[in-house]
Protein backbone atom coordinates (compact mmCIF):
# COMPACT_ATOMS: atom_id res chain seq x y z
CA UNK A 1 0.00 0.00 0.00
CA UNK A 2 0.92 3.38 -0.66
CA UNK A 3 2.16 6.07 1.99
CA UNK A 4 -0.53 7.91 3.61
CA UNK A 5 0.07 11.45 4.64
CA UNK A 6 -1.41 13.97 7.01
CA UNK A 7 -1.31 17.30 5.65
CA UNK A 8 -1.26 19.76 8.65
CA UNK A 9 -2.66 22.83 8.99
CA UNK A 10 -0.23 25.43 7.61
CA UNK A 11 -0.41 22.99 4.64
CA UNK A 12 -4.12 23.11 4.25
CA UNK A 13 -3.61 26.74 4.36
CA UNK A 14 -1.36 27.43 1.82
CA UNK A 15 -3.45 24.99 -0.14
CA UNK A 16 -6.31 27.41 0.23
CA UNK A 17 -4.45 30.19 -1.18
CA UNK A 18 -3.43 27.99 -4.05
CA UNK A 19 -0.33 30.59 -4.63
CA UNK A 20 2.56 27.32 -4.01
CA UNK A 21 2.43 25.67 -7.44
CA UNK A 22 5.35 23.28 -6.04
CA UNK A 23 3.09 22.79 -3.19
CA UNK A 24 0.29 21.91 -5.51
CA UNK A 25 2.28 20.09 -7.81
CA UNK A 26 3.15 17.84 -5.15
CA UNK A 27 -0.74 17.00 -4.39
CA UNK A 28 -1.60 16.11 -7.96
CA UNK A 29 1.22 13.08 -7.46
CA UNK A 30 -0.94 11.48 -4.73
CA UNK A 31 -3.64 9.24 -5.24
CA UNK A 32 -6.97 9.89 -4.00
CA UNK A 33 -7.07 9.15 -0.41
CA UNK A 34 -3.49 8.92 0.10
CA UNK A 35 -3.55 12.99 1.65
CA UNK A 36 -6.14 13.33 4.87
CA UNK A 37 -6.01 15.89 7.71
CA UNK A 38 -6.68 15.76 11.28
CA UNK A 39 -10.17 16.79 12.38
CA UNK A 40 -7.69 19.06 15.10
CA UNK A 41 -6.76 20.31 11.70
CA UNK A 42 -10.27 21.15 10.81
CA UNK A 43 -10.94 22.97 13.53
CA UNK A 44 -8.16 25.38 13.66
CA UNK A 45 -9.16 26.31 10.28
CA UNK A 46 -12.69 26.64 11.31
CA UNK A 47 -11.47 28.96 14.20
CA UNK A 48 -9.40 30.75 11.72
CA UNK A 49 -12.28 31.17 9.31
CA UNK A 50 -14.77 32.40 11.85
CA UNK A 51 -11.87 34.95 13.80
CA UNK A 52 -11.87 36.54 9.99
CA UNK A 53 -15.71 36.82 9.77
CA UNK A 54 -15.56 33.80 6.93
CA UNK A 55 -14.70 35.80 4.16
CA UNK A 56 -16.51 33.80 1.10
CA UNK A 57 -13.10 33.07 -0.81
CA UNK A 58 -11.67 31.33 1.85
CA UNK A 59 -14.48 29.59 3.11
CA UNK A 60 -14.64 28.25 -0.78
CA UNK A 61 -11.19 27.41 -0.46
CA UNK A 62 -12.12 25.19 2.37
CA UNK A 63 -14.96 23.87 0.91
CA UNK A 64 -12.95 22.84 -1.88
CA UNK A 65 -10.00 20.90 0.03
CA UNK A 66 -12.88 18.91 2.19
CA UNK A 67 -14.58 17.67 -1.51
CA UNK A 68 -10.98 16.30 -1.69
CA UNK A 69 -9.11 15.39 1.59
CA UNK A 70 -10.77 13.15 3.99
CA UNK A 71 -11.59 14.17 7.48
CA UNK A 72 -10.14 11.81 10.07
CA UNK A 73 -12.13 11.32 13.82
CA UNK A 74 -9.71 12.10 16.56
CA UNK A 75 -10.70 8.74 18.78
CA UNK A 76 -9.72 6.88 21.64
CA UNK A 77 -6.45 5.07 20.22
CA UNK A 78 -5.17 8.59 19.19
CA UNK A 79 -6.47 9.99 22.44
CA UNK A 80 -4.05 7.07 24.05
CA UNK A 81 -1.22 8.32 21.55
CA UNK A 82 -1.45 11.33 22.68
CA UNK A 83 -1.03 11.05 26.16
CA UNK A 84 1.63 8.81 26.05
CA UNK A 85 3.37 11.36 23.15
CA UNK A 86 3.25 14.12 25.28
CA UNK A 87 4.81 12.50 28.70
CA UNK A 88 7.70 11.08 26.70
CA UNK A 89 8.38 14.33 25.14
CA UNK A 90 7.80 16.38 28.27
CA UNK A 91 10.38 14.15 30.15
CA UNK A 92 12.65 15.04 27.17
CA UNK A 93 12.39 18.50 27.38
CA UNK A 94 10.35 18.69 24.14
CA UNK A 95 7.39 20.93 24.40
CA UNK A 96 5.04 21.36 21.78
CA UNK A 97 1.50 23.46 21.29
CA UNK A 98 -1.05 21.26 22.12
CA UNK A 99 -2.96 21.58 18.78
CA UNK A 100 0.71 20.46 17.23
CA UNK A 101 0.67 17.53 20.12
CA UNK A 102 -2.60 16.68 19.01
CA UNK A 103 -1.95 16.68 15.29
CA UNK A 104 1.52 14.59 15.98
CA UNK A 105 0.15 11.73 17.88
CA UNK A 106 -2.55 11.77 15.11
CA UNK A 107 -0.18 10.86 12.63
CA UNK A 108 1.67 8.49 14.55
CA UNK A 109 -1.35 6.88 15.95
CA UNK A 110 -2.52 5.83 12.29
CA UNK A 111 1.16 5.54 11.18
CA UNK A 112 0.63 8.70 8.66
CA UNK A 113 3.82 10.76 7.37
CA UNK A 114 3.21 14.16 8.98
CA UNK A 115 3.33 16.83 6.22
CA UNK A 116 3.74 20.31 7.96
CA UNK A 117 5.98 23.82 7.16
CA UNK A 118 6.28 23.97 11.26
CA UNK A 119 9.56 23.48 11.86
CA UNK A 120 8.41 22.84 15.72
CA UNK A 121 7.64 18.89 14.64
CA UNK A 122 11.71 18.59 13.92
CA UNK A 123 11.90 18.28 17.63
CA UNK A 124 9.80 15.38 17.69
CA UNK A 125 12.36 12.17 17.24
CA UNK A 126 12.24 10.69 13.83
CA UNK A 127 11.86 7.52 15.75
CA UNK A 128 8.44 8.46 16.98
CA UNK A 129 7.04 10.49 13.85
CA UNK A 130 7.78 10.46 10.45
CA UNK A 131 7.60 14.15 9.09
CA UNK A 132 8.48 15.61 5.76
CA UNK A 133 8.21 19.86 4.81
CA UNK A 134 6.78 20.04 1.72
Amino acid sequence: MSRRYMLDTNVISHIMQGRDAALLAQLTKLAVGQAVMSSVTLAELEYGLHRKGQPVRLRNALTQVLMRIDVLPWDEAVATCYGELCATLEARGINLSNFDMMIAAHALALDLTLVSRDRAFSQVPAERLTLEIW
